[in-house]
C-alpha cells in the first residue's frame, strides 16, 4: 500500500540507524588505503581542512592521543571483530555506477527536520546525508562509534559525554565539532520547527555543553533507558555554522528544497531536485570516513536516482519492466503482478530476478484509524463496530493471494506484541448491535442509519491507489446503513489535514520500531496538539503512568512486559483497526547488482528496503555488461527464474 509513507517520529532513532549504521565509522580501526577513485565533480566543498585533530587540543580533551587515555577517563568504544566485518558490507563491492529507485511521493520539503519532514522518504534521504553521534551494531544492536569515537555514561545514568572524531568533516570541508551538537539540540527543542514530538523528546535534556572542541556533555533531566539512544543514535547532527543563528521558524523558511551541509557519504545538490519529477544523490569521494574498515564497502553507488511517478503504481511498474527503474518493491497493490505477471521477456530471460527477503525488522502497522476527538468516533462502540466491519480475511484471500498475514497489535514481528489481544474477526451482526447501543438503530428512506435526525454519512480522503482496499469496506458499511464517501486527494494534502486534525477517519501506515517509543504516539499531553503522531487524540492515565515506568526501566524483559500491557490497553480502546503485513520483503531487481550474502541487513524494514539497498548493494561491472549484451541480443541469462528466498536472518543464531 503506497500510503504507508509516514514514519513514527520516534522511529527516527531506528530508521536512521538502519540506513546509516552500515556506513558509519568505528573510530577504532586503522585506515586502509582506498581501492577506488572517482571522477565525480566536487561542487560542495568550500573549505579545505586537513584530516586529524587540532594540535592545540590536548589528549584529555579529545585531541591527538585521546585513544590512549580514554579508558582511564571512563570512556567506552566498540572494536569490531574480524568475523563481524561481513555485516558492514561486502569486500566484493566496488565503487561506481548508479541505482535508480522509483518513488510514489514527491516530498513537500527536503529539509531534514521540522514540519512536513516526517515522511519515510525524507527519513531515507536523511540517512544518506547525515550522521548521528553513535551508531548501532547491525546484528547485536550494541552502541558503536559514528561521529563520536567514544562515549561515557555517569554512574547515575543521567550524564553522557561524547568525543567527536577529529577526522569528521562536513561536506563543505569544515570540521565537525562539539558546538555542532549543541546547535543541533537547540534546533530540536525550538517549538518554531513545528514538530512537538521532537520537542518532547529533546526537552528531556539540559542544554548540552561543549567541554572542548571535541568533547560534548549533556545531562538528562530524568533517568531513562532511552536517553543514550535519543541523544546518541537518534539526534542527527547538523553544522552550527549553518543553523546556530537561526530560530526554528527561520530554519523552516531557509531550508525547503535545500539542506544544511551533511557529514554523511552522499550529498544532495539543489540543482539535482526536479520539482515533481525526482532527485539525485551524489556520492562524496571526499567522505571523511570512506576508508574506515566499516565504511569502505558501503555507499558504493556514485549516484542514487529517485524517479517520482506520482500516485500511479501501474506506470511505476511498467517503468520498472522497461528497465527505467532498477528495483521494484512489491506491496499490497502490486501483489497480483508479483503472483501472476511472470511471463514477460525480462522475467523469462532472467534479466529481472525476484527476491523474498526475510529479516528480523519490525513490520510496521497499517489499517483504519479514527479521530476520537469528534463524533461519531468519540464513542468506543462506534469505533469497535467499524473494526468489526472490515472484511480483512476476505481481502487477504481474494485480493492479496494469501501473500499477507493479519495482525492484531501495534508491534507485529517483535517480542513486544501482546499475544493475548483477541483476533478481530469480521462480524456485521455484532457491529450492528454496537451501533444500536450507540443510538444508531433506525434507518431513513435511503437505508442509512439515523441518529438525532442525521444520517450516518462520513467522508474519507484517500489516495487513488488505496481505493482497492477501501471499496470492500465501503460496501460492508453501506449494507449496515453507513455511507462512507471516498474522496480522492493528494497524499500531502491528506497528511496536512491529519496533522491539523481535520479528519474523522484515516487510512494510516507507520514504519516499525526496534525499540518501541510509545510516548510520541500515546502521551496524553500530545492529544490536543497538531503535528505529532497522537493523531487519534488518545488519553489514558494508566498508559501515561506506564510510559514513565517504561522510561526508567533498564531490563529488557521488564520493558517487554510494560509494552505488552500498553498494547493491550490501546487495543481495547479500538482506536485503530489492523490490517496485514507481507510474508517477507519482495523485490523485483534488474540483474546488474551485487549484494551481501544476506541480501538486506538483519533489521531491514519494508518501508526502508530501497534505502538499505542503496547503501549496501553495488553495481557489478560484469553483470552490467552481461545484462546489456543479453538485452541487445535478446538472450537468456540463465539462472533461477522463480522467487529466490533469502532466509539468512530467519535462520540466524
Amino acid at each position: 500500500m503506497y500510503t504507508v509513507v509516514r514514519s513514527r517520529w520516534a522511529a527516527l532513532s531506528v530508521t536512521v540507524i538502519a540506513l546509516v549504521s552500515l556506513s558509519l565509522v568505528t573510530g577504532c580501526g586503522r585506515r586502509s588505503a582506498s581501492t577506488t577513485s572517482s571522477d565525480i565533480k566536487n561542487t560542495w566543498k568550500k573549505y579545505d581542512t586537513p584530516p586529524g585533530a587540532d594540535k592545540s587540543v590536548p589528549d584529555t580533551l579529545g585531541g591527538d592521543g585521546f585513544e590512549k587515555v580514554a579508558e582511564q577517563l571512563g570512556y567506552s568504544t566498540y572494536v569490531v571483530k574480524p568475523e563481524e566485518m561481513k555485516y558492514f558490507g561486502d569486500e566484493r563491492a566496488v565503487k561506481g555506477g548508479q541505482i535508480t529507485i522509483g518513488e510514489m511521493t514527491f516530498p513537500t520539503t527536503f529539509r531534514p527536520e521540522g514540519q512536513n519532514s516526517s515522511l519515510v522518504v525524507n527519513t531515507e534521504i536523511k540517512g544518506y546525508i547525515y550522521e548521528t553521534l553513535l551508531g548501532s551494531h547491525p546484528v547485536t544492536r550494541e552502541y558503536m562509534p559514528s561521529l563520536a569515537t567514544h562515549w561515557k555514561v555517569s554512574a547515575d545514568k543521567k550524564t553522557f559525554a561524547f568525543r567527536i572524531d577529529p577526522n569528521a568533516r562536513w561536506s563543505d570541508g569544515k570540521p565537525v565539532v562539539a558546538a555542532d551538537v549543541v546547535a543541533s539540540w537547540k534546533l530540536m527543542v525550538d517549538e518554531g520547527i513545528l514538530e512537538p514530538a521532537a520537542n518532547l523528546v529533546y526537552q528531556k535534556f539540559e542544554e548540552p555543553v561543549a567541554l572542548s572542541k571535541y568533547i560534548v556533555q549533556v545531562t538528562s533531566k530524568t533517568v531513562n533507558f532511552r536517553n543514550l539512544l535519543y541523544f546518541g543514535t537518534s539526534m542527527v547532527i547538523y553544522p552550527a555554522h549553518d543553523i546556530s543563528n537561526l530560530t526554528g521558524k527561520e530554519f523552516l523558511e531557509k531550508y525547503n528544497f535545500n539542506m544544511p551541509a551533511g557529514s554523511g557519504p552522499y550529498y544532495l545538490n539543489e540543482k539535482d531536485i526536479k520539482a515533481g519529477q525526482g532527485w539525485k544523490l551524489t556520492r562524496r569521494p571526499d567522505y571523511w570516513a570512506k576508508d574506515y574498515p566499516t565504511s569502505k564497502y558501503t555507499a558504493n553507488f556514485d549516484y542514487v536516482n529517485y524517479v517520482v511517478v506520482k500516485s500511479n503504481p501501474r506506470l511505476m511498474y511498467e517503468k520498472f519492466k522497461a528497465g527505467e527503474i532498477d528495483l521494484f518493491r512489491h506491496n499490497m497493490l502490486t501483489t497480483e503482478w508479483w503472483v501472476n505477471d511472470v511471463d514477460y521477456d525480462a522475467i523469462k530471460n532472467g534479466w529481472v530476478r525476484r527476491y523474498r527477503f526475510y529479516t528480523n525488522g519490525p513490520m510496521g502497522t497499517q489499517g483504519i484509524t479514527f479521530n476520537m476527538r469528534k463524533a461519531p468516533f468519540n464513542d468506543i462502540r462506534v469505533r469497535k463496530a467499524f473494526m468489526l466491519l472490515y472484511p480483512r480475511e476476505t481481502v487477504v484471500e481474494k485480493l492479496l493471494y494469501n501473500e499477507y498475514e493479519t495482525f492484531d497489535t501495534d508491534y507485529p514481528n517483535t517480542p513486544y506484541a501482546n499475544p493475548n489481544n483477541p483476533k478481530m474477526k469480521f462480524d456485521p451482526a455484532a457491529a450492528a448491535q454496537l451501533l444500536a447501543e450507540a443510538g444508531w438503530s433506525t434507518r431513513n428512506a435511503q437505508g442509512l442509519l439515523v441518529k438525532d435526525g442525521k444520517p450516518f454519512v462520513l467522508e474519507m480522503a484517500i489516495t487513488k491507489d488505496s481505493e482497492r482496499w477501501l471499496t470492500p469496506y465501503q460496501q460492508e458499511l453501506k449494507k449496515i446503513g453507513i455511507d462512507l464517501r471516498l474522496k480522492h486527494m493528494d497524499w500531502n494534502a491528506i497528511i496536512k489535514n491529519v496533522d491539523e486534525r481535520n479528519f474523522q477517519i484515516f487510512s494510516y501506515g507507520y514504519s516499525g520500531l526496534l525499540t518501541p517509543n510509545p510516548e510520541t504516539s500515546l502521551k496524553s499531553t500530545l492529544a490536543n496538539k497538531n503535528d505529532n503522531n497522537n493523531i487519534q487524540g488518545f488519553k489514558n492515565a494508566r498508559v501515561d503512568q506506564l510510559l514513565d515506568v517504561y522510561d526508567s526501566t533498564f531490563t529488557v524483559a521488564d520493558q517487554i512486559s510494560i509494552i505488552k500491557e500498553i498494547d493491550a490497553i490501546t487495543y481495547n480502546e479500538y482506536m485503530k483497526s489492523y490490517w496485514w503485513n507481507p510474508k517477507g520483503i519482495r523485490l523485483g531487481v534488474w540483474d546488474k547488482f551485487g549484494m551481501p550474502e544476506y541480501g538486506l541487513g538483519r533489521y531491514a524494514q519494508l518501508s526502508f528496503a530501497y534505502g538499505t539497498a542503496g547503501l549496501t548493494w553495488w553495481s557489478d561491472p560484469e553483470k552490467v555488461e552481461a545484462l546489456a549484451a543479453a538485452k541487445k541480443e535478446k538472450k537468456d541469462l540463465g539462472g533461477e527464474k522463480g522467487v529466490q528466498e533469502y532466509r539468512y536472518w530467519r535462520d540466524f543464531k
